[in-house]
């Protein structure tokens, strides 16, 4: 099996509502990539799937799988797999019958299908699971018996919606490194849609951040995760401190900004000039106890302890700040209810344009 690149080309999506759920969208993943498309639910990513995989038509712009234009090709006509969140296994069918089951409709005689379906059975470690039922496996192997069944009819492009989604968190971290590894035996394109940063981060060559139907971002999970490109990208991706205000002064790299906690300090990519709408972007493991280039003062609220790591969340003229550090010790003086000095260097720092921040997990459970 090879992979084949994937292109959009100024492809937009509009429902027949008026609603347009994919803005004007130019994106290329590589053959052989395994590219995720990070966003909230409603962001319109699991309609770029739909594109891409032949359900939907654009209402403009093109989906080209290496190189051919799909316009006009259905899912079958297209060299595409996708898995859904809800695997559809058949439960009556032993499990080398769901693997081998689009082989049959490709009139592929039984003999050849029962050793094609062996041998992914193989590659996602269940070679020994091929007489039992579905119902008889675990949660993970399902998830393992859909992947073989989806690389069966050999796709170049394989799509996968959220799959991991109805799995428990620690089948969930492992089944992120097992779909690693078939990625990488198989070579062929992985495009994978989630709301999970972990997976994305962890699993991904490189990452879209997508948010109201457009992408924000396109990089590699660092470049996302430190270097940030918008203020949503910065809030969606990873726990951060955020402090509005308008920047002061700009150097190159650089920049002051004014907010109500003071003036700080901090790399500026996108060289916004004074009195621009700022943001200011912190990481809670780039802040640390006692004095820095940037200090913010801050009172203990609550601590959090997860064994190795310790995590602290300060009040800071009404706004709450989160520290997280290694349990080493160094936080036994700070005392609840006490006022205690935090710093954080200007390279740790971003200031990016003000605009719309993610909203968190808490934010949206009270909605």
């Amino acid at each position: 099996m090879r992979g084949k690149d994937v292109r959009l080309s100024g492809v937009s999506i509009t429902y027949p509502n008026g609603f347009t759920a994919v803005q004007p969208t130019d994106l290329h993943i590589g053959a052989g990539e395994f590219f995720s498309i990070l966003g909230p639910s409603g962001c319109g990513k699991t309609t770029i799937l739909r594109a891409v995989s032949g359900f939907i038509e654009p209402s403009r712009g093109q989906v080209l799988i290496g190189g051919e234009d799909m316009a006009g090709s259905g899912p079958n006509a297209r060299p595409t797999a996708l898995i859904f969140q809800n695997l559809a296994l058949f439960p009556l069918m032993p499990v080398w019958e769901n693997v081998a089951f689009g082989l049959e409709a490709r009139g592929v005689s039984r003999r050849a299908r029962r050793d094609r379906a062996q041998e992914l059975l193989e590659l996602v470690a269940l070679g020994d699971q091929a007489e039992k039922k579905p119902g008889e496996l675990s949660g993970g192997q399902r998830q393992r018996v859909a992947i073989a069944r989806a690389l069966a009819v050999e796709p170049a492009v394989l799509l996968l919606d959220e799959p991991l989604s109805a799995l428990d968190l620690k089948l969930r971290q492992h089944m992120r490194a097992e779909l690693r590894a078939i990625q990488r035996k198989t070579g062929v394109t992985f495009i994978y849609i989630t709301h999970d940063q972990g997976e994305a981060l962890t699993m991904s060559d490189r990452i879209a951040v997508m948010n109201a139907g457009v992408i924000e971002q396109v990089g590699t999970g660092d470049e996302v995760y430190s270097d940030p490109a918008t203020a949503f990208a910065a809030s969606f991706v990873g726990e951060t401190n955020h402090f509005e205000g308008r920047i002061e002064s700009a150097a190159p790299g650089l920049a002051t900004i004014a907010t109500a906690h003071g003036r700080f300090r901090a790399r500026n990519p996108r060289a916004l000039a004074a009195g621009a709408a700022a943001m200011l972007f912190v990481r809670p493991e780039a802040l640390r106890l006692g004095a820095a280039e940037n200090r913010l003062a801050g009172r203990l609220a609550r601590r959090d302890l997860e064994g190795p790591f310790l995590n602290l969340f300060f009040r800071a003229g009404g706004q709450e700040v989160a520290l997280h550090m290694t349990n080493d010790g160094r936080a036994s003086g700070v005392t609840a209810g006490e006022d205690t000095e935090l710093g954080f260097d200007a390279d740790q720092a971003v200031v990016l344009p003000a605009g719309e921040l993610a909203h968190t997990g808490a934010e949206m459970a009270a909605q």
